[in-house]
């Protein structure tokens, strides 16, 4: 035992450094180190440098300093008064707003898209493929030129309002909706929504430690779910009076009165997004009930299941392991399209971005920033999801 290993301490000291394999990775890792800094330090630099020629400013004291130009929408209150800093913030404040409520509907949407594409009505299926089809191949561009000037443009003037059910009204000036607004009971239900939130989550894991400890079914998931949506409703009516009222609006001498307003801008952003995005996340979801095994469709038919309790209890459950990883990419690919609502006017980051280097002149400062927010965007939108898929995974023992 002791010769063989004499032998291979003797083997490993006999080789020459430039064959020692040991060194030459670490050679080669120094060298990839020493030439990735060295483009960083020269890509720097020359930005710097143009910079300089140019005579445009890498500070970032812009700001501070009054902004001068008006925004169409904003998410919390702005004025021409406000710095560049908060106009900046407002772009932010809009994309989060298109890129959350985008993602929301196109998940939506796509789910239901591609259960019709699996359906066996044949008409329903050949509907949802001819919409997966034609949406996914034309640019995301065109098609928001398509609903902003051939749809929201055309609508209506506000006297001659397009009326849905639900007091829902779309004309010129946008869509009006009613505006949900707090009463004096508003605090009181908050509570009992609180509450619910609370409660459900201390049930969820105590029942669900309790279960892997006795191995009896104590239904954690279904019971969380019944009280978080139990007390709120118990809390709507012990309270008194209704904790919400609802602000219809009312068509006035040149518009609505009350309610709450989508500009056509935002809503030809969304319904672009909506639409465009809920194509691919069709095939995703399309592509991940395929890859649920056919015997489990059979055994969860012969014990006696509908076809909504297969998919609620059976077929998503292990779908979502497959659906998860490329759903992360089209959410990111919806919120980084939102940047596209420039050409339709919406003002988000990108459009208030380019505002201020026309106003301030300071593009790299600008940009930078533009691409830090998209990139933490990102990051967090990847992580969460990705915590989600790892919660999901099967565990192998």
């Amino acid at each position: 035992m002791k010769q063989d290993s004499h032998i291979q301490v003797i083997t490993r000291s006999s080789i020459p450094l430039w064959r020692d394999e040991r060194v030459i990775q670490g050679i080669a890792q120094v060298i990839s180190a020493v030439l990735v800094i060295g483009f960083m330090i020269f890509f720097v630099s020359n930005v710097f440098q143009a910079a300089n020629d140019r005579g445009l400013s890498l500070s970032y004291d812009f700001v501070k300093e009054s902004a001068g130009f008006p925004l169409a929408e904003s998410v919390i209150p702005y004025d021409e008064s406000q710095s560049f800093g908060y106009a900046f913030l407002i772009g932010i404040l809009n994309t989060i707003k298109a890129a959350v409520v985008g993602i929301l509907l196109a998940t939506a949407l796509g789910t239901v898209a591609a259960l019709a594409r699996l359906s066996s009505n044949w008409l329903v299926s050949k509907i949802a493929s001819v919409y997966i089809e034609i949406v996914r191949n034309i640019p995301l561009l065109v098609q928001l030129f398509i609903w902003y000037f051939a749809v929201f443009q055309n609508l209506p003037i506000v006297k001659e309002s397009i009326q849905w059910p639900g007091h829902i009204y779309l004309s010129q000036r946008g869509v009006y909706l009613p505006a949900p607004v707090p009463t004096q009971t508003f605090g009181g239900w908050i509570a009992f929504v609180v509450g619910g939130i609370v409660l459900s989550i201390i049930l969820r894991v105590a029942l669900g430690r309790y279960q892997l400890k006795t191995g009896r079914a104590t239904y954690p998931v279904a019971t969380a779910l019944a009280v978080l949506l139990i007390a709120p409703v118990l809390g709507w009516f012990l309270v008194g009076a209704s904790p919400l009222a609802a602000d219809i609006p009312v068509i006035g001498k040149f518009n609505f009165d009350g309610g709450t307003r989508l500009t056509i801008e935002y809503a030809a952003l969304l319904a672009g997004l909506v639409i465009y995005t809920g194509a691919f996340i069709a095939e995703v979801v399309r592509a991940g009930i395929m890859a649920v095994d056919r015997g489990q469709f059979e055994a969860a038919r012969a014990v006696g299941l509908s076809g909504m309790q297969v998919l609620r209890l059976i077929v998503f459950p292990q779908a979502m392991r497959v659906i998860i990883p490329p759903l992360i990419s089209q959410y990111l690919n919806l919120t980084k399209n939102s940047s596209l609502a420039i050409a339709v006017g919406y003002p988000d980051m990108f459009f208030v971005g380019r505002t201020i280097i026309n106003q301030a002149g300071s593009a790299v400062p600008v940009f930078s920033m533009v691409m830090a927010v998209y990139l933490s965007i990102s990051l967090t939108t990847s992580v969460l999801m990705n915590i989600y898929n790892r919660r999901i995974q099967l565990v192998e023992r």
